[in-house]
């Protein structure tokens, strides 16, 4: 799936990023508002689905070397993190649906999570 087709799938705006971008091949994604959560699990070269809006979630998507940022729940994000985004050349997409939704749609569309289970819970405790 392309990013282009991302933008098809769910009703979005490209809120930074050009034409070009919308050509690149998408196969993976991590959905969190814990920017922790994605430094620790999510992979390069993943979407990265998030309801926040600051400079940070730039500036992780960045050292992650994420595909593009999507802003879930109808957010736009505040101009000094549209700069940023724009300056390190990670596009932004904005879409009204919610994290979960969000990442369901992708997910029948073939996105896959960058990581499927995290290891070493006991669960018989609980």
């Amino acid at each position: 799936m392309t990013l282009g087709e991302v933008v098809k799938v769910l009703d979005a705006k490209l809120l930074v990023g050009e034409d070009r971008h919308l050509a690149i091949e998408v196969k993976t994604a991590f959905s969190a508002d814990l920017m922790s959560d994605v430094l620790a699990f999510a992979k390069s070269g993943s979407l990265i689905l998030t309801g926040l809006t600051t400079p940070q979630v730039v500036r992780t998507a960045s050292i992650l070397d994420a595909i593009a940022l999507i802003i879930v729940r109808g957010k736009t994000p505040p101009q000094d993190t549209l700069k940023l985004a724009h300056e390190l050349d990670i596009p932004v997409l904005s879409t009204n649906y919610i994290l979960f939704e969000t990442s369901g749609r992708l997910y029948a569309n073939g996105i896959v999570g960058c990581v499927e289970k995290i290891g070493g819970i006991n669960n018989s405790k609980l």
